[in-house]
């Protein structure tokens, strides 16, 4: 899949349902920072600075060992991007925000799958990421893990024997690695455990945030769940701690919708029928309610009322009914109600084309 491919397609393989635990645990990422020594950080990067770790990525990429292990990527300088383009790499978790600002020193680098991205020159010369479907923390890490030693066969990595990995943010150095799940935890919001539970997670070592990371609230009762701490710890301490506390939460949020379907079964199966209907004919839909809307009925499909709607649907919506995706649906400018109205269509014309295929 090129870069133009991955910009007009609302799916992407970590939206897909196969994983481990998928009814809750909605993908896995990890994220490594790593910089190359004898350049300025990023912040600081000269045009011709930032041209030469261009070069040195393709380099590492095209080449064909590398190739050979990890398949086809591409790199795509992000100036080549239109910003509805760049804004849709964000919306598909692909980047992060930070890649737009002073984007012309910028660039991302996809395998035609979309599992593995590499940003760069971003916070720090490279942001490797792998992100996958369900609860496969181990394997998202060990993908990573594997791409970071052949990159280090080419690349000289800025790296500090006491320190570990010097990165651009000091919260960042030592193993550089980030890694995150993204949880949907309707259940625990419904029983209003949701504070005590994320509340207790602080306490080890992790963070939680709204779908798209800092900044974000959880709307659609989705959460990120992500390690704080890089240093003094190993991978393997940080991939082990984050998926035994996934697990409890994991736990937690199952116990919760066996009591509500125990307690207040037709409560639920009637905001899920309310939810479809609503979806399936509205014509004109904010992007507050689809998101509320369809996590009601990705509840619902988790839980067998509505099983002829795959959760990857459901994922796939939820990002693609986000604005720039819409505006490169219709092709121009939009005004609010155009969003709205074109929302409405996108998510009436998914949901039907399941019916009737059913």
């Amino acid at each position: 899949m090129s870069i133009k491919e991955t910009v007009n397609s609302s799916h992407s393989h970590w939206m897909e349902a196969g994983g481990p635990e998928a009814d809750i645990v909605v993908s896995s990422r990890v994220r490594a920072a790593r910089n190359l020594n004898g350049l300025p950080f990023p912040h600081l990067l000269s045009e011709s600075d930032a041209r030469q770790v261009f070069h040195s990525v393709r380099l590492a990429v095209e080449n064909r060992e590398f190739a050979g292990k990890f398949g086809r990527l591409e790199l795509t300088e992000m100036s080549e991007l239109t910003p509805v383009e760049r804004q849709i790499l964000v919306e598909k978790h692909l980047i992060s925000p930070d890649l737009l600002e002073n984007y012309q020193k910028k660039a991302v680098v996809l395998r035609d799958d979309e599992v593995i991205s590499i940003m760069v020159n971003e916070e720090d010369h490279l942001r490797l990421q792998s992100i996958l479907p369900g609860l496969q923390l181990k394997e998202a890490w060990e993908m990573i893990n594997g791409i970071d030693d052949s990159l280090e066969k080419t690349m000289d990595y800025a790296y500090d024997e006491n320190l570990g990995y010097l990165t651009a943010c000091p919260t960042n150095v030592g193993t550089g690695l980030r890694a995150s799940v993204m949880l949907h935890l309707p259940g625990l919001v419904l029983i209003n455990r949701i504070r005590d539970v994320l509340g207790s997670v602080s306490k080890l070592g992790l963070t939680v945030r709204g779908m798209y990371g800092e900044g974000t609230d959880a709307s659609g009762n989705l959460f990120q769940l992500s390690n704080q701490v890089t240093l003094g710890q190993t991978e393997e301490d940080i991939i082990a701690a984050l998926i035994a506390v996934t697990g409890q939460i994991v736990s937690s949020e199952r116990a919760a919708r066996e009591a509500l379907m125990r307690e207040r079964r037709e409560h639920i199966e009637d905001s899920v029928g309310r939810a479809y209907g609503l979806l399936s004919h509205a014509r004109i839909m904010s992007s507050e309610e689809a998101v509320k809307l369809l996590s009601d009925l990705r509840l619902g499909a988790s839980l067998k009322i509505v099983d002829f709607i795959p959760l990857s649907l459901i994922t796939e919506l939820m990002v693609a009914i986000r604005p720039a995706f819409l505006v490169k649906r219709a092709g121009r400018d939009l005004t609010a109600l155009a969003r709205d109205v074109i929302r409405a269509g996108l998510i009436r014309e998914k949901l039907n084309r399941i019916k009737y295929d059913k």
